[in-house]
């Protein structure tokens, strides 16, 4: 886990980016895209009187009819064509209006509990994962609610006015339409289980392409150092080969369910236009209900037949929509389901008071999850105001899963916290980590300057603040050398020992801060280098509690006390 600061300018909520639709409540945009889905399911369905007014200017010609006879019905056909542009035009705006405030919505509730997400929960998912879902396929949502929808909507109801409206004038068109038409949905849903399930896959496949990219290129470095940039280089060709291949499936699938569609749409058109072409002729006398097909009624049947397969022609068209999707909808609900939470807000708040408070763990359990083992049992541990305290014990023993509780990073699974008189709950946690600074062995370094990454567009951080807070943390010199000019992501131009006490730095602006977190700050440094960390840490740590998990004897004989934490949650002072 990275330098985390606790600070009163973290935002609990993330913010709406610029461009994108308004949030919405969930009940909301089901029932636009209801609305656009009717919209567009009207403007489908106004081809049949459009349809009707042709046939009839049609043979009112064939019968010796002037311009005066087809007039009017031109004109009808010509108002309700405007109507009909209009009515699909609203509907498709609707309908994409509503499906990107959904995809804001679900953006927002992965985004937001993503923000508060615990860092040190197991499941919690890569960065570069969870960056693909929730800024590239979660963009597949849209075209699923704001075509496929309205689409199905339209492919349940439109054929079915076809279909009525064409049975009174004869029997055995509706029964050929009425035949045709079933096995294309059955067709599709079967191809569309399949479809949905190759989604699914190649979406976890690109996912874990992006973690896996964004993984390697942040251990470039070391990779390098470890002649592994060939094996790296064949580990994500093969990667992308699988990634390639499960693209490929889901594209198979798509024109599969279009050719199933188009075959049997042109089996159905081709029988009516058959029966309707004979019964013109004079070989074919049943059909209809009184006499035979005249020129009107056959042309009306011949318009509505392409009509009454259009609607699943456009559904077969956006099922692809479907399958990519659900399987992304599934994804991000995934993600705003969330695992193991931090307590209350992930925005601090501005503590009281300015003495260093205690701390006392009282029969404090944990463990990730509920069919895993207890990593913490029975644990109690009493600091006292402004003391130093560091905890010692072999990797895996609980060190840092204690400061993490702490701070509040985790719930706990029994027991209670209590810091300053304070219970740490869901209600003070936001309260009490802002009087709080975390200190890892990694912490993170944004792209900017060296003054950008310790203030870290606090607004009440000053000039004067960063520069105090530099001296603090012995980096003014460093911080003469580079100026203005911007460090590389991932702190690119430190070494590890000036990032640390970057860290120091940033912790040094917080004029609340009562409560220090260090986790293995002079792991992997050098003598010298952990010797000015250190120095750098107790001089900040003067007046404040200070809680260490170290598995360095030279940093742990300079605190008040070391705790020795064992497997069997046993405490022993090592040391006054």
């Amino acid at each position: 886990m990275g330098t985390a600061f606790f600070d009163a300018t973290n935002e609990a909520e993330p913010r709406r980016r610029d461009g994108e639709a308004p949030l919405s409540r969930p009940g909301a945009a089901k029932g636009r895209l209801r609305n656009a889905a009717m919209l567009q399911a009207l403007a489908a369905a106004i081809w049949i009187p459009q349809a009707g007014l042709l046939s009839v200017s049609v043979g009112r010609l064939t019968d010796g009819g002037g311009l005066r006879d087809v007039l009017w019905p031109a004109s009808g056909i010509l108002i309700l064509g405007v109507v009909r542009s209009c009515f699909d035009a609203a509907g498709g705006r609707l309908a994409f209006r509503a499906a990107r405030a959904e995809l804001s919505r679900k953006r927002h509730a992965a985004a937001a509990s993503l923000s508060v997400s615990s860092p040190v929960d197991r499941g919690r998912p890569a960065s570069g994962k969870a960056a693909s879902v929730i800024g590239e396929q979660a963009e597949l949502i849209v075209p699923y609610l704001a075509r496929f929808q309205p689409a199905r909507v339209k492919a349940s109801l439109v054929p079915l006015v076809i279909l009525a409206v064409i049975l009174p004038v004869s029997w055995i068109a509706a029964l050929v339409l009425l035949f045709a038409a079933p096995l294309i949905p059955i067709f599709m849903a079967l191809i569309g289980w399949r479809a949905q399930a190759a989604s699914e896959k190649q979406l976890v496949a690109t996912g874990g392409l992006n973690g896996f990219l964004l993984d390697r290129l942040r251990g470039l470095a070391t990779i390098r150092t470890l002649d592994a940039v060939d094996a790296t280089a064949l580990r994500l060709r093969s990667q992308a080969e699988t990634l390639r291949v499960r693209t490929m499936a889901v594209l198979k699938i798509a024109f599969l369910s279009s050719a199933v569609l188009e075959l049997f749409a042109a089996l159905g058109v081709a029988m009516i236009a058959v029966y309707v072409g004979f019964s013109l002729l004079g070989e074919i006398r049943f059909g209809t209900w009184v006499g035979r097909l005249d020129l009107t009624e056959g042309l009306f049947i011949l318009l509505l037949a392409p009509a009454f397969f259009e609607p699943l022609r456009e559904l077969s068209a956006v099922w692809h929509d479907r399958a990519a999707g659900e399987a992304a909808l599934k994804a991000l609900d995934a993600l705003a389901a969330g695992g193991l939470p931090i307590q209350g807000s992930a925005e601090a708040a501005v503590p009281a008071g300015s003495a260093a408070p205690d701390i006392h763990l009282e029969n404090i359990a944990f463990r990730y999850g509920a069919d895993e083992r207890l990593i913490l049992g029975g644990f109690n541990l009493d600091v006292g105001a402004g003391e130093h305290l560091a905890l010692v014990g072999a990797s895996g023993s609980g060190k840092s899963t204690l400061l993490s509780l702490i701070a509040g990073l985790a719930p706990c699974t029994d027991g209670r916290i209590i810091v300053g008189g304070v219970e740490l709950g869901d209600d003070t946690a936001a309260l009490l980590r802002g009087a709080m600074a975390w200190i890892g062995q990694k912490p993170h370094i944004f792209a900017g300057s060296i003054a950008g990454n310790i203030a870290l567009g606090r607004a009440r951080v000053s000039r004067e603040d960063v520069g105090k807070a530099l001296d603090a943390a012995s980096l003014g010199k460093v911080a003469d050398a580079y100026g203005s000019r911007p460090l590389g992501e991932g702190g690119i131009g430190l070494s590890g020992g000036e990032a640390l006490r970057l860290a120091i730095a940033r912790a040094a602006c917080n004029p609340h801060l009562k409560i220090i977190l260090a986790d293995e700050p002079t792991a992997h440094l050098d003598a010298a280098t952990a010797a000015e960390v250190t120095e750098s840490l107790l001089l900040l740590s003067k007046g404040r509690t200070l809680i260490v998990a170290t598995h360095d004897p030279l940093l742990a004989a300079r605190m008040h006390r070391a705790i020795g934490i064992d497997a069997d949650f046993a405490m022993r002072e090592a040391a006054e």
